[in-house]
């Protein structure tokens, strides 16, 4: 009897089933998100008050009008940093508490209350610019909180939803969602702020999230089990995939066995390595394609949002192949997770140091700037889903605590490239992309040395006296 509950029974539709359909509806959410976190990196330019660009137009009516639909606000460098990074910090604070609050409460509350918070405060944030810059930066910091509930809570639905050999595919279906937010918005802001004004951008994304929001209350359920919808060979198929590693009862954090294992600090490392080149990829784009290409910034625009599509596309294509290596038994679970970290650290990191001897080609500096973006998704397939292997019960939390060791990762990688390109502007590039890859290599170095797949013993549940 003990052997065969090990076995799932005959597996039912992939893409036509409703855990797909769920993973797709998460996918939505996190584009949202993502959106609404990156639309004021764009709009900004637009906002605030530099050289009058509308010194052009004669006709002063026209001008008034133009001020109506574009508001212009009087921010200094200093103060847009603030308001750009006030999200950032509301999210690194929430981090841990969510971590820990979503392997006990509702995660279907969690993330549609927090969904409907950060759509309400996009729109508020053109009336808020209006009132004063203080309120942009409050509805910048909660909606930051909001967002990050998203983002890390979201990870506790797989402990319930995944069976073990469809986690790449069903995670890497959501949260490639991160990567399709920031293309849509670098490619139709633009459009929306010519033609209809910068408010429109908040209030077009946070309408959005809010029919969203309708729909997740609607759809989703924390438990298979519990779904009116789904068929009854698929609830079977999940429930007995992971009859071994749901356990009836949340149990009390293994705070000091979690900090004894190696398994869980190669996932810490791994995600300060990861945060840290995805970053410099994700901020320094723009400023290296104005710097070595000199083009207009329509074209920046559309250049520094290719790397989001193609790894986007990758995200997708790595989830798929992993999950064919495991129901092929082709690869380990291990092995699995180790070959796609290995290939999300170095080709980044050899794509980002090519980049600089690349100079005098247009197209091979394109090309490579889209590899070094794009391939850093192949740890969908690795490092950022390795959690759920080693302690599925606790991955809400150890995915809290590895986002929050990758923000460190980032804000330090996006502080010290910015005082490399300061003081030396000659040979910064080369320098930053050398420094990128040091990182991804330890990293990844000490993570095929102690990583693990397995459920390590302080994450299984105990035994308890009952029928």
């Amino acid at each position: 009897m003990q052997m065969d509950n090990q076995l799932p029974p005959k597996k039912v539709p992939g893409f036509c089933s409703f855990r797909y359909g769920l993973s797709f509806l998460v996918h939505c959410c996190n584009v949202i998100t993502a959106a609404q976190r990156t639309c004021l990196n764009l709009t900004m330019v637009v906002m605030v008050n530099s050289t009058d660009p509308h010194g052009l137009l004669n006709t002063s009516t026209k001008k008034l009008l133009d001020n109506i639909k574009n508001p212009v606000y009087n921010w200094s460098p200093d103060i847009q940093g603030l308001i750009l990074s006030s999200t950032f910090y509301g999210s690194i604070i929430i981090q841990v508490p969510v971590g820990y609050f979503s392997g006990i409460y509702s995660t279907k509350k969690m993330i549609g209350f927090a969904l409907c918070l950060s759509s309400v405060l996009s729109l508020l944030i053109p009336p808020a610019a209006g009132i004063g810059v203080a309120w942009v930066i409050v509805c910048r910091a909660v909606q930051g909180v909001a967002q990050g509930i998203v983002g890390t809570a979201q990870f506790e639905i797989y402990v319930k939803w995944a069976p073990p050999l469809e986690r790449g595919r069903l995670t890497s279906i959501s949260t490639s969602g991160f990567l399709l937010g920031p293309f849509i918005v670098l490619l139709v802001t633009g459009v929306i702020c010519e033609s209809l004004g910068w408010p429109m951008v908040f209030y077009i994304f946070g309408a959005c999230g809010c029919a969203l929001c309708l729909l997740w209350f609607i759809l989703f359920y924390d438990d298979p089990k519990d779904h009116p919808c789904i068929s009854i060979s698929e609830k079977e198929y999940i429930t007995s995939s992971l009859v071994q590693q749901v356990c009836s009862s949340r149990q009390s954090l293994p705070i000091k066995a979690m900090l004894k294992s190696l398994p869980v600090w190669a996932i810490f490392i791994g995600a300060f390595a990861f945060f840290w080149s995805h970053i410099i990829t994700a901020l320094y784009t723009p400023l290296f394609i104005n710097s070595t290409l000199h083009v207009n910034i329509k074209e920046n625009g559309f250049l520094s949002s290719l790397p989001y599509l193609f790894g986007w596309i990758c995200g997708i294509l790595v989830g798929q192949l992993s999950d064919f290596f495991l129901t092929r038994n082709i690869l380990s679970v291990i092995a699995v997770r180790k070959l796609f970290t290995a290939a999300g650290f170095l080709l980044p990191a050899i794509f980002a140091v090519c980049l600089p001897y690349l100079s005098s080609s247009f197209y091979g500096i394109v090309i490579f700037l889209i590899l070094a973006g794009a391939t850093g998704s192949f740890c969908l397939g690795g490092i950022l889903i390795n959690g759920l292997d080693i302690a599925p019960r606790y991955f809400g939390f150890i995915k809290a605590c590895s986002t929050l060791s990758g923000m460190l990762g980032g804000l330090i990688a996006s502080t010290l490239t910015g005082l490399i390109l300061r003081q030396d502007p000659e040979s910064a590039w080369f320098k930053t992309f050398v420094l990128m890859a040091a990182i991804n290599v330890t990293g990844l170095i000490f993570y095929l040395i102690v990583a693990k797949a397995e459920i390590q013993d302080w994450a299984k549940e105990r035994q308890h006296t009952r029928l």
